[in-house]
């Protein structure tokens, strides 16, 4: 929440301008972006800084307020549901806003719990295959994602202040309903998993966000692969190196759960978003599709063989007809030489009529 404090009042001074510019140019919402990420900035229309209009002007105010649901600091967005869930002064709450809000109260909790000596209260959220499947403690599946340990605040507030970044950027790109489902889908899929995996024996826990929080990180570089970051790394090597680093850390302790959650986040995360029909196109994955489907069958179809017509046989036929004529006369033809000359001859009178 102190990330997000901070962001809110570095980018104080430009909201106080661009709501000065919106008021002389009767605009009812006004949107900077720009291919830089940290040069985006996102301006609501307020009560307070919508213009007056009157009834003629009203159709130029529905067309602006449909264009400027269509842009976003990266360009323009896909979906049409992007709306705040609601207002906090002049600023908005979305369902990014709220989530990061229960996490970080739901961390004030467990440091309080843990002074006060009740950690052992924070056990009945953390995810535990055997009880789930034992006991029928399902809400098990859900609450290990609201548990964060005191002695992991520093990275708690690095991960909050991710998610507030780039999880608002995905909730605006795909819309708030499609961002609820990707967030379900992140939630349970890894617990899901570990339920399936403790079935067949081998019992697995889980607590904490990390995974899931990267596999919403994931969907911002599947979105937005060449956004420049920190050090003008993009988006989509920061999701690779990160994601390396991280799958080298728990391969030295041997931590095959923890592995197994993080692939399922990244992959979950990847392929949701995909499934959207968004992101830059996948060369190699097209040219594999293309592999697996079903080559077309060629038949061989022999060469028409071209038909004799008979006005080529009666040429040839006429012809030394005519050069022996020209030679000898017309008194040395045969009586067939005579018959092919009368066949040719009522073919060129059928053919003059």
């Amino acid at each position: 929440m102190a990330g997000a404090g901070f962001f809110i009042n570095a980018w104080r001074p430009g909201m106080m301008l661009m709501s000065s510019i919106a008021r002389r140019t009767n605009f009812p919402r006004f949107r900077c972006f720009s291919k830089n990420f940290f040069d985006g900035l996102s301006i609501p229309a307020s009560s307070a800084l919508r213009p007056k209009v009157n009834a003629q002007d009203s159709d130029v105010r529905l067309r602006s307020e449909k264009r400027g649901r269509l842009f976003s600091m990266f360009g323009v967005t896909t979906s049409d549901d992007y709306r705040p869930v609601a207002w906090m002064g002049r600023f908005p709450v979305d369902v990014t806003t709220i989530l990061v809000g229960i996490h970080v109260a739901l961390a004030i909790v467990a440091c309080l719990l843990v002074a006060a000596g009740g950690g052992g209260l924070l056990d009945l959220m953390m995810f535990d295959s055997a009880r789930v499947l034992g006991s029928g403690q399902v809400w098990r599946l859900a609450t290990y994602a609201f548990i964060h340990s005191p002695m992991q605040l520093l990275w708690f507030a690095i991960e909050m202040y991710m998610l507030f970044v780039f999880g608002r950027e995905v909730e605006k790109f795909i819309g708030q309903r499609a961002y609820i489902v990707l967030y379900a889908v992140l939630l349970f899929t890894p617990s899901f998993l570990l339920t399936l995996w403790g079935f067949f024996g081998q019992r697995a826990g889980l607590a904490g966000s990390l995974a899931l929080h990267f596999g919403v990180f994931v969907a911002f570089a599947t979105i937005y692969p060449s956004a420049e970051l920190l050090l003008r790394i993009t988006a989509k090597w920061t999701a690779l190196i990160l994601g390396a680093i991280y799958t080298l850390q728990l391969l030295a302790y041997h931590s095959w759960t923890d592995l197994a959650v993080l692939w399922t986040s990244i992959a979950a995360g990847f392929c949701f978003v995909r499934l959207l029909g968004v992101g830059p196109e996948l060369i190699w994955l097209e040219n594999f599709k293309a592999r697996l489907q079903p080559k077309p069958k060629f038949k061989i179809v022999p060469k028409p063989v071209p038909t004799r017509r008979e006005e080529d046989d009666i040429s040839e036929a006429v012809d030394p007809i005519l050069d022996k004529i020209a030679k000898s006369g017309i008194g040395s033809l045969t009586p067939s030489e005579r018959r092919t000359l009368d066949r040719a001859r009522n073919r060129l009178l059928k053919e003059s009529k």
